[in-house]
């Protein structure tokens, strides 16, 4: 047994192009940890992951700490999501102070939600952007592949043993994209009501409505919160999903006088697919 577990971390190992003996992996930073699990899911052992963005911190509005930015010295390279807030403010900042560390873009090919007429604050900038796009099992494979192709670049030997994890990876997210499918089928509700919008792939994806309290990227306005009581009155709303990254007293406001169920969500968990089936789940629970 002891034999075999040798010869799997060595096959691993070499599959790297790394040895046992390197007591340090090359890094490679990415912004949300939403991403730190897709990107682990394919690097394996091959390099250390780090998340820009913290746990329990909101990437709209995150300032990185001077540690942060020392560590980022070390990283090959940077892949981000795309269009959050961090990224808009810090990636050219970045990008000049670390010259010679690769940036990949990891949004390259989704079908972006952009703003029709309308801004919402720090949510939607460059051209309107949605950028909560892990949201979705289709982007969740797209963003796979983008990350798959960026380690191929740095680590070509190793071609071969990252392809073969982006199958599983993709197999995790067809899994998951069936279940959320299931789920919905059981009479699940349509439409639901939540502070920041999180969800807006999601909601395409699966033909639900979102129903957003945040008003432009602030707290909304007494006009606002009575017109929301209104269209949660007319879709029939349920259930309102709560973010601890965003201020909760007009939510439970709104809750309160509407008698919603109020369920915590994290869509910036690491855990990407208990996240994506408990919002479907939720929706079932009448």
């Amino acid at each position: 047994m002891k034999k075999l577990i040798y010869i799997l971390t060595l096959f691993i190992c070499c599959a790297c192009g790394h040895t046992p003996q390197q007591s340090e992996k090359p890094v490679i930073t990415v912004t949300l940890e939403p991403l730190r699990y897709f990107t682990e899911a394919i690097a394996g052992d091959c390099f250390e992951v780090v998340s820009m963005v913290p746990k329990g911190s909101s990437p709209e509005s995150y300032d990185p700490t001077p540690q942060q930015l020392v560590n980022l010295s070390k990283s090959q390279a940077y892949l981000r999501i795309g269009y959050i807030g961090f990224e808009q403010a810090w990636m050219k900042k970045l990008e000049a102070n670390y010259p010679t560390m690769k940036v990949y873009d990891t949004s390259k090919g989704v079908d972006l939600i952009r703003a029709e007429g309308h801004w919402h604050g720090n949510h939607y900038p460059e051209g309107g952007v949605e950028p909560h796009i892990w949201n979705s099992a289709v982007n969740a494979e797209i963003i796979a592949e983008n990350v798959y192709n960026a380690l191929c670049k740095m680590d070509e030997a190793s071609q071969p043993f990252y392809k073969h994890r982006l199958d599983s990876l993709k197999q995790v997210i067809s899994a998951t994209d069936s279940l959320v499918r299931d789920f919905l089928c059981q009479n699940a509700d349509s439409t639901f009501l939540i502070y920041h919008p999180s969800l807006s792939y999601y909601a395409r994806e699966y033909g639900l409505k979102q129903i957003c309290i945040e008003d432009e990227g602030k707290e909304p306005s007494p006009a606002h919160l009575k017109e929301l009581m209104e269209t949660c009155k007319e879709h029939g709303v349920d259930v309102l999903f709560l973010q601890k990254e965003f201020s909760m007293d007009n939510a439970l406001l709104i809750a309160d006088e509407l008698g919603l169920r109020i369920v915590p969500i994290n869509p910036l968990s690491y855990q990407w697919q208990d996240e994506m089936l408990k919002v479907a789940r939720t929706l079932t629970e009448h």
